[in-house]
């Protein structure tokens, strides 16, 4: 048994920059790279191993071929995979938009809601996000607003900078802006409806498509139930710092800084994941080893036991 290294699939949104190709090794062809999809199982795009013995498969591919004893025991709820990480880069804003909860979804989509969190990795001066509304509203207002193009005048505008944390249910109105380097746990599902997107044209020249009638469904038309911020204070062990970024059912997503070999527990009840923000070091487990830099996405599987990651980097740090 071994970690996985991923290739991610890649994603040109017209609002995409060039940064997933420049400071993250990204190798593609595509002009501008919005997401790369680190860490995925989703039809839409999924993650390829990278070397090994399973090099070459599909993540589902590889959970079918080694065992779904790969995934750990708090998988078993779930009859798909749980999670989706991506790296997010914003050149441009991105649309306001919403994600659907589980039960919307499931019955209208054919797939699970969405909740995410994102952790911003990095930020121009000035930059902000759209994180709900600044005071509760009614529908017939959203529905309003939407219609004269005054739905910015209620969002809730956040400044923000380099390591600030949002954690965004199902249901919240939110876009990330221009300027912004966020990485993204979320649910496995790419539901997302667009109630807003500044009058842009897509790629055959037409205005993008809105979805507002769903969008109304579900928003929750109020300020955010969570403050910003991380969800825990950073913990101190030998070879770096960990820090609880947020948790829910789907997913806990850490931050993990270290400055020399940080233990890993890998047991049976979850895979670990581990996408490297920053640095270069080794990742070491029972047999094996392998170096690591700024870009790297590994899936640990359940039961690999003790692993380090060594060197002085960021990294995020997931699993179930």
């Amino acid at each position: 048994m071994e970690p996985c290294k991923l290739t991610a699939p890649l994603k040109d949104y017209l609002w995409g920059g060039t940064r997933l190709k420049t400071e993250y090794g990204k190798k593609t062809d595509l002009e501008k790279v919005a997401e790369s999809w680190e860490l995925s199982c989703h039809k839409d795009g999924p993650s390829v191993i990278d070397g090994g013995e399973y090099n070459s498969l599909t993540l589902e591919e590889y959970f079918q071929k080694a065992g779904r004893e790969v995934l750990g025991e708090n998988c078993r709820k779930f009859e798909e995979f749980p999670l989706l990480i991506k790296l997010i880069d914003a050149a441009q804003n991105l649309s306001v938009q919403v994600h659907p909860s589980n039960e919307y979804a499931l019955r209208v989509e054919g797939e699970y809601g969405k909740t995410e969190m994102w952790y911003v990795v990095d930020a121009k001066e000035g930059a902000s996000l759209i994180y709900g509304f600044t005071s509760e509203i009614s529908k017939e207002e959203f529905a309003r607003r939407i219609q004269e193009n005054t739905l910015l005048e209620v969002c809730n505008s956040v400044p923000v900078k380099k390591g600030d944390v949002f954690f965004i249910e199902a249901g919240t109105l939110h876009a990330i802006g221009a300027g912004i380097l966020i990485a993204e746990i979320q649910q496995n599902s790419n539901s997302t409806y667009r109630v807003y997107d500044y009058g842009r044209l897509g790629a055959d020249g037409k205005p993008r498509q809105l979805h507002i009638e769903k969008a109304l469904d579900v928003t929750r038309l109020a300020p955010p139930s969570r403050q910003p911020g991380p969800e825990g204070q950073p913990q101190r062990f030998p070879g770096g710092t960990e820090t609880l970024l947020g948790s829910c059912e789907y997913f806990t997503a850490s931050l993990l800084e270290t400055d020399g070999a940080a233990e890993i527990a890998v047991g049976r009840d979850s895979f670990h994941s581990l996408l490297i923000l920053s640095g270069e070091g080794t990742l070491s487990w029972p047999g094996g080893s392998c170096p690591v830099k700024k870009g790297d996405s590994f899936f640990l599987p359940a039961g690999l036991g003790g692993c380090a990651l060594s060197g002085k980097l960021e990294a995020i740090h997931s699993r179930v």
